[in-house]
């Protein structure tokens, strides 16, 4: 998409929201390979309506805003703040350093706390995309969220959510109410971007399931399958290379920032259980 966007965080935050997570990263830069061609080039996806939950610092939003989308970007009202400046500072830059920018679309901020009618009668249902990454971390938020798709749902709506493995507990159950209320497609790691990928973040596409829709897929009980999304020259997985270690990554001297974020990761999990 080649834009650099400039995403403020504060770390010191008690509120998850206002970080930014590796899953939305991943899932920025695999829109960003699939854009030329296929369901995500611009021209297929000027105009559609998204709407971001649980949106923190506001980049996965960003990513579909420069795809031609009109954006509605929600949090709850603690982290609206930073977002909306994380949105105003970016909007700014890119019509000030994009000659073109009439072909990207808008983004707006809107609290929405799921599960909370007016909040989303407010943001006006149905999208043709609701996203979100990293949005569950704990098993209390499953059911909202479940609500809060359905809502802001119609049978027409894709659902693309981002997600990295913390809670094997949590993921299962993630997983069998995905499967009991939607027809869930694991997008594959070759159609992500080579780099910004990792083993335990995964990306999803879901649709709704509706009477008949779910009767036609009755014989794979709402099973996961592999997303084809467009990407001409690659037909195998190359392959996800395990998390190097520090010792490794010091001894080669060519950490990226992709490498830097992930071992930063590898190191919270480490120390989570932790207590001084």
């Amino acid at each position: 998409m080649g834009h650099r966007l400039h995403i403020s965080q504060d770390p010191n935050s008690k509120h998850l929201g206002t970080t930014v997570w590796d899953a939305s990263m991943v899932f920025v830069k695999f829109l960003e390979k699939n854009s030329r061609k296929g369901r995500f080039c611009p021209s297929k996806m000027k105009g559609k309506r998204v709407i971001e939950l649980g949106a923190g610092c506001g980049l996965a939003g960003f990513g579909m805003a420069l795809l031609g989308c009109d954006v509605t970007t929600t949090d709850q009202v603690e982290v609206l703040p930073l977002l909306i400046r994380n949105v105003e500072r970016n909007r700014s830059w890119i019509s000030q350093s994009n000659s073109d920018s009439g072909s990207i679309g808008s983004i707006t901020v809107a609290e929405l706390d799921w599960g909370n009618k007016e909040h989303i009668k407010a943001v006006e249902p149905p999208f043709d995309y609701i996203i979100g990454t990293d949005v569950v971390y704990s098993e209390h938020l499953l059911q909202p969220l479940l609500e809060t798709i359905t809502a802001l749902s119609s049978p027409k709506t894709k659902i693309l959510l981002g997600y990295e493995i913390r809670s094997t507990t949590v993921h299962e159950k993630m997983m069998e109410m995905w499967k009991n209320n939607f027809v869930v497609k694991t997008i594959s790691k070759s159609k992500m971007d080579p780099k910004y990928q990792h083993p335990s973040i995964h990306l999803y596409m879901m649709d709704l399931k509706v009477p008949s829709s779910a009767d036609a897929g009755a014989s794979d009980n709402g099973n996961e399958e592999e997303e084809d999304v467009p990407n001409p020259g690659e037909d195998e997985d190359p392959g996800v290379k395990s998390e190097p270690s520090s010792a490794s990554l010091e001894a080669s001297g060519s950490m990226d920032d992709w490498e830097i974020r992930r071992c930063g990761a590898m190191a919270a999990r480490l120390l989570k259980d932790v207590k001084l």
